[in-house]
């Protein structure tokens, strides 16, 4: 598997290990024997924010602050990452636990965006800075360059449009809670009181949240 994992990141991240180890740990879920992504993902998610902020700031010279945080936003959001994990082919390689393979968990976006942020930070500790950013340039560069305007998250959007109306703000609210721990599934209803709601799930509270606001804006907001 260390060969066929070597070959896997040099071709998708343009570096070839030279502590496997590293690689496998990234890699790794918690119900897995062994050390865990986790640490590796807290060092990556840095990385990436630094990364991709310092990218925008150059991109777009004219954009106030405002503007490019929401791009960075959108661009480093869980969603996002499981994206790229799923172009990347990266859950083929995961290591999971017989229970959380069984229950989805290489499907579970909540993981792969995780495990993409736990690649990077193992990127840049073994190869440094510049390699980590020359992968989440590649990586990220079609959705980078495609947003011809800063995005607004949905429920950015969906509290605005509350207010330009004058109505009361959005309620957000747990409808049910489903799945095992390491791969759960939200689903989440979002109502302007008087006016409409809507639901949305998702592999985290955020997620599921910004669907339900996204499907409510299409009810109410035309």
């Amino acid at each position: 598997m260390s060969q066929s994992l070597d070959e896997w990141v040099a071709a998708n991240m343009g570096h070839r290990p030279r502590d496997p180890a590293l690689f496998t740990q990234a890699l790794t879920h918690s119900s897995h024997a062994g050390g865990s992504y986790e640490r590796l993902e807290f060092l990556g998610d840095r990385v990436l924010g630094l990364a991709m902020a310092s990218w925008l700031y150059a991109l777009f010279p004219d954009e106030p602050e405002g503007n490019l945080s929401r791009r960075l936003n959108a661009l480093v959001a869980g969603e996002t990452c499981a994206e790229i994990a799923r172009e990347l082919g990266l859950a083929s390689h995961l290591r999971l636990g017989k229970q959380a393979r069984d229950d989805g968990a290489a499907d579970s976006s909540y993981i792969l965006g995780d495990v993409v942020e736990a690649l990077i930070g193992a990127l840049y500790l073994e190869a440094g800075l510049e390699a980590a950013r020359g992968f989440i340039e590649r990586a990220w560069g079609d959705r980078v360059h495609g947003q011809r305007a800063a995005p607004k998250h949905p429920k950015a959007q969906l509290q605005e449009l509350a207010a330009a109306k004058g109505w009361r703000p959005p309620v957000y609210t747990v409808a049910r809670r489903s799945g095992p721990q390491h791969a759960p599934t939200f689903e989440i209803v979002v109502e302007i009181p008087g006016k409409g709601s809507a639901d949305g799930s998702g592999s985290s509270k955020q997620e599921a949240e910004t669907a339900a606001a996204q499907a409510l804006i299409e009810r109410i907001g035309k």
